[in-house]
């Protein structure tokens, strides 16, 4: 008999492809880009819709229940008051904003946008005025949601604008209808799982399918889960202040909460805080922390990080970030000076290094940061870019370098470093190389992916080394991770390709002497060639009879 863990999974798996499989079916003309915000949307109302309907019937069991503190005594009622009067208690918006719970109207509940959805144009609704259409009806739930709900004011996406008929919006209602989020169940098994942790896991799983479906415009918005794990494995951002200043949909905050659950750990002990440009990003954030009910601060509006950064004046225990790689339209000439720029001016065409002293500045005394840089950050000599980098060094900053694999992200196919910084090395005077460039799979003919071992043996080689000297749980391998000195570090001109330090991994003897091997290998490569002249006979065979020559 499958266990709990087993069933979850298994669950999740079977809702993954059965809602992407008919939603996808479902798109027809309209583009991966735009239908994101639609079926995102559909996710985000269904969960709160749910969350709000689940606590009610909770609210109702306690109101009737002699033994609850919050009875209501019929006998003190006759029958129409008393009814009037659970109904009113039941949609005290109170009770559900004290359980962190989103309110949701009348014309925002599901069961009611389903029924109304099959209207006819003109038909009245229950709640007043006439039915239109299935978008305009979508729009004024996001509408009363939004007046609810202060947190998510300009959050929801409205559908009208994009013009998409009736019938599709309607296939979407009863295709996310067939899922009831609150009480799972996989066959005849029950499934252990929290409304907000499926659905977190549905959305997150939508926004990962999207960006593969946009390619390049996709990754702005998504860092790949096996990245975004091993980060947030390697930092172990138990308790304090995390801060993304390039966050896009905010995937390192969801794996910081996740992380905390698995070890145990107390939610309430971190605190979020983000910032993203791009409005409809932005968007796609918020509705990302709502679903798994994390409190986050992103500021009061899309902004420019690096030229109005919304939190300059907080220092934060734990920084993350993938921002845009080579970034070359970034400067404004406000930024002279700046006091972010304490090892260097960044180059005005190139904001890697702008990124980088943003983040170091923003960390807390014994603050810990990671961050994805091109792997051109760890060489590069040009337009003030290598002294940046020596300063850094020599200011004891770096912890530890890992150099990625080609082809994991969706949206370029630049290779990708991670820069650890720690303002409270343990080893001070020393810096991890980790050479990760032969790790992973290809998951497809283009992605290529970490497993939970590939992300488990990275991580915990850094913190192998971290706790101590060689010999005590960690050592250097060659071609893959290597201890180095700054003095080391200083004589390759301070440097930080990783493969400068890990050397070349040693082959094994296998004990076949080396004119034994050449024998073979000849052998065997005539063979090949007398393999490949019969093949080329026939071919000429074949053409020749076609009527044709070589």
């Amino acid at each position: 008999m499958p266990n709990a863990q087993t069933i979850n999974q298994d669950f999740l798996n079977k809702l993954d492809q059965d809602l992407w499989k008919a939603a996808d079916t479902l798109r027809k003309n309209l583009d991966a880009a735009n239908y994101k915000h639609i079926v995102l949307g559909f996710i985000f109302l269904k969960y709160i819709s749910d969350s709000f309907n689940d606590f009610r019937q909770k609210h109702e069991a306690n109101l009737t229940n002699p033994d609850s503190e919050t009875y209501l005594d019929p006998a003190l009622f006759d029958e129409a008051e008393y009814q009037q009067i659970l109904n009113d208690e039941l949609e005290e918006r109170d009770y559900y904003t004290a359980e962190n719970i989103f309110y949701v109207p009348q014309q925002a509940r599901w069961e009611n946008i389903k029924d109304n959805s099959k209207l006819n144009a003109g038909d009245e609704l229950p709640w007043g005025g006439k039915f239109k259409n299935v978008s305009i009806l979508l729009d004024d739930a996001f509408e009363a949601i939004e007046k609810e709900n202060d947190k998510l004011k300009g959050v929801l996406q409205r559908i009208a604008g994009f013009g998409v008929p009736d019938e599709m919006l309607r296939g979407l209602i009863d295709l996310f209808s067939r899922t009831d989020f609150t009480k799972p169940m996989l066959g005849s098994e029950p499934v252990h799982l929290q409304a907000k942790d499926i659905l977190g896991h549905v959305y997150e799983y939508f926004l990962g399918q999207f960006a593969l479906a946009e390619g390049k415009k996709g990754g702005q918005y998504f860092t790949p889960k096996s990245i975004v794990t091993l980060i947030v494995e390697m930092l172990e951002p138990y308790s304090g202040r995390v801060y993304d200043p390039a966050m896009g949909s905010g995937g390192f905050f969801v794996q910081t909460d996740r992380f905390i659950q698995a070890h145990q750990g107390n939610r309430n002990a971190i605190s979020v805080y983000g910032q993203e440009s791009n409005p409809t990003t932005r968007k796609l954030a918020v509705m990302n922390m709502a679903i798994r009910g994390i409190p986050f601060d992103f500021g009061d509006k899309p902004e420019d990080t690096l030229i109005n950064p919304l939190h300059i004046d907080k220092k934060m225990d734990f920084v993350m970030a993938n921002p845009p790689f080579n970034m070359k339209e970034w400067w404004s000439e406000s930024l002279a000076g700046d006091p972010r720029w304490a090892y260097g001016t960044p180059p005005q065409g190139n904001a890697n290094f702008a990124w980088l002293q943003h983040m170091i500045y923003h960390l807390s005394p014994k603050g810990k940061m990671a961050l994805l840089l091109a792997n051109g950050s760890m060489s590069s000599q040009t337009n003030n870019e290598g002294e940046i980098r020596k300063n850094i060094i020599q200011a004891d900053l770096v912890e530890a370098m890992i150099a990625l694999p080609n082809q994991l992200f969706t949206n370029t196919q630049i290779p990708a470093c991670i820069w650890i910084i720690n303002k409270a090395k343990a080893r001070k005077g020393k810096v991890l190389f980790i050479n990760a460039t032969q790790i992973g799979y290809m998951k497809d003919r283009v992605l290529r992916d970490f497993t939970f071992d590939d992300i488990a043996k990275i991580a915990t080689t850094y913190h192998n080394w971290q706790k101590g000297q060689q010999g005590q749980g960690y050592e250097n391998i060659p071609a893959f991770c290597y201890s180095a000195t700054l003095d080391e570090i200083v004589k390759n001109d301070f440097v930080l390709t990783a493969g400068r330090y890990v050397g070349a991994a040693v082959e094994e003897d296998d004990g076949v002497p080396f004119a034994q091997k050449m024998q073979e290998l000849t052998a065997c490569l005539n063979e090949q060639f007398k393999q490949g002249r019969e093949l080329e006979a026939q071919i000429r065979k074949n053409v020749e009879e076609l009527g044709f020559s070589l």
